[in-house]
């Protein structure tokens, strides 16, 4: 399994946010711009809390396990990659609707004066705050679950 890079994350919000910001201007000169749904930084911020907490939960079963305590559960490999995946999963998305959120935020900026339109943004920049929480928890997640390298690797066979 590849690693997640910060660079392509990055490049999936800067993609996502300038088509979000020429879609939020075509679509408001011809009718009414759709709103930010106040749910969207809940939703992402839940999923930040579970993938931290997740993180959390599998370095202490480790950190146990490591240390030998008795009665410490191990961590089943499936279930460590399959929170990686899940990780993984959250963050590609969580940087493409911070992305769309970031994109309409901008173009929101320019009409401030308007309350709803503030509200808008506002919910817009929320949005992009708990995305990116996404992202780092994810990235957390992956790094607690990241196998040590492998020895052999490093050295080559003498023949």
């Amino acid at each position: 399994m590849k690693q997640l890079r910060l660079k392509v994350l990055t490049g999936l919000f800067l993609v996502a946010g300038i088509l979000s910001w020429g879609a939020a201007r075509l679509w408001d000169s011809v009718g009414t711009l759709p709103s930010v749904p106040i749910a969207a930084p809940i939703v992402l911020a839940v999923i930040a809390v579970v993938l931290t907490a997740t993180a959390l939960s599998i370095r202490t079963r480790l950190k146990a396990q490591r240390e030998r305590r008795p009665g410490a559960k191990g961590v089943e490999p499936l279930m460590a990659a399959r929170a990686v995946v899940f990780g993984q999963a959250s963050a590609l998305v969580a940087a493409l609707v911070a992305g769309m959120y970031g994109g309409t935020g901008v173009f929101l900026l320019g009409s401030l004066d308007v309350p709803a339109r503030r509200d808008q943004a506002l919910y817009a920049a929320f949005s992009v705050a708990a995305g990116i929480a996404v992202i780092a928890a994810a990235l957390f997640l992956e790094r607690v679950c990241k196998l040590p390298e492998d020895d052999d690797k490093n050295h080559t066979a003498a023949a």
